[in-house]
């Protein structure tokens, strides 16, 4: 299979990803749409490190999805905290907190 298709499929789970953190308001889906964003970002490593032939981008696409997975960890937990405060897991109601 060509790898110009997997670019293709990358650059339209980015746009899908970036309309939704634009779209919406919910935290979680937020973040969602953020880990969908760095997943194409990965399939385009990938997929260019395939096209030059050198594994450059498949390790690339690997220390991405560590600091995502670290990413996620925290995310949860502020979403968890905020949701704790406020009863509500909407991105403009944690702006409303303030010490």
């Amino acid at each position: 299979m060509n790898p110009v298709y997997y670019l293709y499929l990358a650059a339209l789970l980015f746009t899908i990803g970036a309309a939704g953190v634009l779209i919406r308001r919910n935290a979680i889906i937020l973040f969602m749409c953020v880990e969908l964003m760095l997943n194409a970002c990965n399939l385009a490593f990938v997929a260019f490190s395939r096209l030059h032939g050198n594994l450059d981008g498949q390790i690339i696409a690997f220390f991405t999805m560590v600091v995502a997975a670290a990413e996620v960890v925290v995310g949860l937990a502020i979403i968890v905290t905020v949701f704790r405060a406020r009863h509500s897991a909407s991105v403009d109601d944690a702006s409303l907190m303030k010490l």
